[in-house]
């Protein structure tokens, strides 16, 4: 019997209403194992009426007292780690380790939210004028809205809703309705922290939710993360209607590969940032700009054999697997359909990972690993985000050429360079139009402490994701002058009656 899962609002498991569903698919074996209510837009009205009157009595909760919650949810998060893990790679098909990263990363931005008490301290000016002081509040904005990808099923929501939450608003979840387990797990175990009923809800849904969350006129902001398209759409439409925005598009991050760089190390950077999760990350690496020929030849000879080693399978296979399939069978289509793109177009497939077959799972959603080499910047595997396991090699010809490719790039989530010269490494991160920079490091997301958010068509806002930055979003500055009538006189005794 195939599995039905439930909303989660005012702290229950809700059937659906609506009558329409989505299938949910086990990516291995290509089955149905579940299906997802999609909700209304009177199933997501209802939910955001429930936040609403939840909402002030938290924000009215001192901070000290709801980072106590986050601390206890984070200890929640460990003792479920596996539990987490494995309905997550069931879902996702990602490997079990790599779904524990997926949920460590996530609780490592509730840890820097358990500062609340701390980051939400306003500033203080005393003496600003005669008997005036001058001081600011950072204040819950009320009930605020998230809509998070299929490829970090529990990360990018703790992301949005641990500051949201740690900031005194109510959140609504709408996640993606291809793996929604998880979220439904993290909502339940807030409220187990002790996180009241309604701060949290947990709304399934479509296109029709994303649409009621973005015209609910309680919704005072919206964090999304997703394609460039669906970014540019939500974030206009939502800034149309007053609501504060950060929507997070798509990525095509680029590795520079420098002559004097070891090129054994650069090799298994570009394994790992380019095949791991399937390539389905928004900060994967899909392009190496090796500089100068030789520099290319050598780093090619260097990974296809790395490449031919990778081990593709499900995640019940242990460790013993690099990757799993991707999400759906029209993820796959998609792939392979740019991976014929590219060949007609002209780039050189040294790898080809096209006829790929796993025994006893031919019908799930696996793509081997492919490698091009001399790519060009007009064709569409270069230009277009495949999220899949497909590196691009660009060569080129300078180290100008290089940090051109990535500067004249549409989007500028991430880039990375690899190289033993400072100079080059300072120059790089000084001039390159893009947020997020790795220098020897393949794959540069900062820590919760500090902010994650992209360039030019990746993000669409002016804040980034956590740290500081996180606190900001989900918050409004009040600034207070106050000047209280002096009631001393002479001989220094307080008149109060002068101060009634």
């Amino acid at each position: 019997m195939t599995t039905e899962f439930t909303h989660f609002i005012g702290g229950e498991h809700v059937k659906g209403t609506s009558g329409r569903f989505a299938d949910v698919f086990n990516p291995a074996t290509g089955e149905v194992q579940a299906r997802v209510p999609l909700a209304s837009v009177a199933e997501l009205d209802h939910a955001v009426t429930i936040a609403a009157a939840a909402q002030p009595k938290w924000a009215a909760t001192n901070p000290q007292r709801r980072a106590r919650v986050l601390m206890a949810f984070v200890g929640l998060l460990n003792r479920d780690m596996d539990k987490l893990a494995k309905a997550l790679s069931r879902e996702h098909g990602k490997t079990i380790p790599d779904a524990k990263g997926d949920v460590q990363r996530g609780l490592e931005v509730v840890e820097y939210c358990i500062g609340a008490p701390e980051l939400l301290k306003g500033e203080y000016t005393d003496g600003a004028g005669p008997g005036i002081d001058i001081y600011s509040m950072r204040q819950a904005l009320g009930v605020t809205a998230g809509i998070t990808p299929f490829n970090f099923p529990a990360m990018i929501p703790m992301w949005m809703f641990a500051p949201a939450i740690a900031c005194g608003n109510a959140f609504i979840l709408k996640p993606s309705e291809r793996d929604p387990s998880v979220p439904l797990m993290l909502a339940e175990l807030l409220e187990e922290a002790g996180l009241p009923k309604g701060i949290i809800q947990v709304v399934n849904g479509d296109k029709e939710a994303v649409d009621a969350i973005i015209d609910n006129e309680t919704i005072q902001s919206i964090g999304f993360v997703g394609s460039t398209p669906i970014a540019e759409y939500i974030y206009g439409r939502g800034c149309s209607n007053g609501k504060r925005v950060q929507c997070f598009g798509g990525a095509k991050n680029h590795m520079i590969i420098m002559p004097d760089a070891d090129l054994d190390q650069a090799a298994d950077a570009l394994i790992g940032a380019g095949y791991g999760a399937a390539g389905e990350r928004c900060m994967a690496i899909s392009v190496a700009v090796p500089v100068g020929e030789e520099t290319a030849d050598r780093l090619i000879e260097k990974l296809i054999p790395r490449i031919e080693k990778l081990r593709v399978g499900p995640y019940t296979s242990g460790d013993d697997i690099d990757y799993g399939p991707v999400v759906t069978a029209a993820a796959k289509a998609n792939i392979l359909k740019m991976i014929e793109g590219g060949i007609a177009a002209g780039a050189d497939l040294v790898v080809d990972g096209r006829g790929f077959k796993l025994q006893g799972y031919e019908d799930g959603f696996f793509v081997g690993p492919h490698l091009f080499d001399r790519v060009t910047p007009d064709m569409e595997i270069y230009q277009k985000e495949i999220f899949g396991p497909v590196l691009s090699c660009v060569r080129a010809a300078s180290y100008e050429e290089a940090l051109g490719l990535a500067m004249d790039h549409e989007m500028g989530n991430g880039t990375a360079i690899f190289t033993r010269d400072g100079d080059a490494a300072r120059d790089f991160a000084s001039r390159v139009n893009v947020g997020m920079i790795g220098i020897n490091v393949p794959i540069p997301v900062p820590l919760a402490y500090h902010t994650f958010g992209g360039w030019k068509k990746s993000v669409f806002g002016d804040l980034n994701q956590h740290g500081p930055d996180a606190f900001k979003f989900y918050t409004r500055t009040k600034t207070v002058t106050s000047r209280w009538p002096s009631g001393i006189k002479q001989g220094g005794e307080f008149n109060f009656k002068a101060m009634d």
